[in-house]
């Protein structure tokens, strides 16, 4: 093997190993702060729903299905008294929290339990928006299962206490390719974090309709 060669090699091996370790060290630190019973859940005023695409090749995703149960069981169960519906909606066409609202709507929870935020763009928007904007300071996110190591990771550097709640978990066979990119996206949060990345925060703050929070 020519120097190249090797040299390749060790950067491959270097980039391998330190992905391996930043998806494990997220992972152990969050396991006992996730639950999948609202029996067990701490409650919190505020629940986290962090946003993704309604449908995909014109079908409903199962992620949004699973955010979708999961904040409906946690609000019927009075874990939760409001829900931030944290999404992506940079184009008109486009609209996560809308659609989040309306399928929580159709499972029996009021609108008026909901806020919208049109920004949450990338998870780390979310976390630092619900922290500034919003004024959250404890609440409880809702994902995926292999989502909310990173998003309890972001909300402690904001400084929000969380638990994080999903109520089922999703097969290899329907999440595998989201499963693979969550572990480079969660490189990409330490990266970001390291390089003090800025997200979308803009003035004037709002307050939740919830009253201690």
């Amino acid at each position: 093997m020519n120097l190249l060669a090797r040299r390749a090699l060790q950067l491959v091996m270097a980039v391998a190993s330190i992905t391996l370790a930043i998806n494990l060290w997220l992972t152990l630190r969050a396991s006992h702060r996730i639950f999948n019973s609202t029996d067990s859940i701490p409650p919190a005023d505020v629940g986290i729903v962090l946003g993704t695409s309604r449908l995909v090749g014109g079908r409903e995703n199962a992620h949004f299905r699973v955010r979708i149960d999961s904040a409906a069981a946690l609000f019927k169960a009075g874990r939760v008294k409001h829900l931030l519906l944290s999404g992506d909606n940079k184009e008109s066409h486009y609209n996560e929290p809308r659609d989040m609202r309306d399928a929580l709507v159709a499972l029996g929870v009021p609108a008026s339990a909901m806020t919208a935020d049109a920004l949450g763009l990338r998870t780390l928007d979310s976390m630092v928006r619900a922290r500034e904007k919003f004024g959250v300071s404890r609440c409880i996110i809702i994902s995926d299962d292999f989502h909310l190591p990173r998003a309890l990771w972001l909300a402690d550097l904001h400084g929000i206490s969380a638990n994080a709640f999903v109520s089922r978990s999703l097969s290899w066979e329907i999440s595998g390719k989201t499963r693979v990119r969550e572990w480079f996206a969660r490189v990409n949060a330490v990266i970001d974090e390291l390089t003090e990345k800025e997200p979308a925060v803009e003035p004037p703050r709002v307050r939740l309709p919830v009253p201690n929070y």
